[in-house]
């Protein structure tokens, strides 16, 4: 990963918050197309966009697995000198670079539904979902090896944290950060809960 300091941003992160950009933008489009009557009917278009859902999700969790798998392989252990990007960080990071994209795929999937309703929307969720379960798929390999799995934010923002421009991932102890494995915000245990709660104060008369 080289030496010196550098930056590193959350591999899950980026897979789950594309996840969820792309469920929710197709879930909104799948909505507003079911108000078009289009050119099949409703009926049609909902059953053809979820045969086109699980299709998708099937492909985006496959598509570059094994890359993924490579890159977990070859991980090398994080600098001692790395800056670990926070959750939120990459999350509107990933989004502010995408909006656009996102924009334009919400309405290409609302303009699908002048011949098949929803159809569009359920497709762009179907990816969303794959991407999801790919972060989860991630997550259980984090869990498992007690280990979370970071990148490069200049190699990943190209296009995706397993791409081409990506030369590996590091590795670092599952405390690092503040995203937990699979890349969810990371829940406060319940002893640190405990700790936070505010005493109730002792007064004179309750002793």
């Amino acid at each position: 990963m080289g030496r010196g300091a550098y930056a590193l941003a959350r591999v899950t992160v980026y897979v789950r918050t594309a996840g969820v950009a792309l469920w929710w933008t197709g879930l909104a489009a799948a909505a507003v197309g079911l108000a078009m009557p289009g050119l099949t009917g409703r009926r049609i278009g909902v059953l053809a966009g979820a045969a086109l859902l699980v299709v998708a999700a099937f492909a985006a969790f496959l598509v570059r697995r094994r890359r993924c798998s490579t890159l977990v392989k070859g991980a090398s252990t994080a600098g001692k000198w790395v800056v670990l990007h926070d959750r939120a960080v990459t999350v509107r990071a990933w989004l502010r670079k995408r909006r656009w994209w996102l924009t334009a795929a919400f309405l290409a999937a609302v303009a699908s539904s002048a011949a098949l309703p929803a159809a569009g929307g359920m497709l762009l969720a179907g990816v969303g979902l794959g991407l999801r379960a790919k972060a989860v798929w991630l997550g259980s390999w984090e869990r498992g090896n007690e280990k979370l799995l970071w990148v490069r934010p200049e190699w990943a923002d190209g296009g995706s944290p397993a791409g081409k421009r990506v030369r590996g991932w590091a590795t670092t102890g599952p405390l690092a950060g503040d995203a937990a494995p699979g890349g969810a915000r990371r829940r406060p245990s319940a002893a640190a809960a405990r700790e936070r709660r505010p005493r109730a104060k002792v007064t004179a008369a309750a002793r």
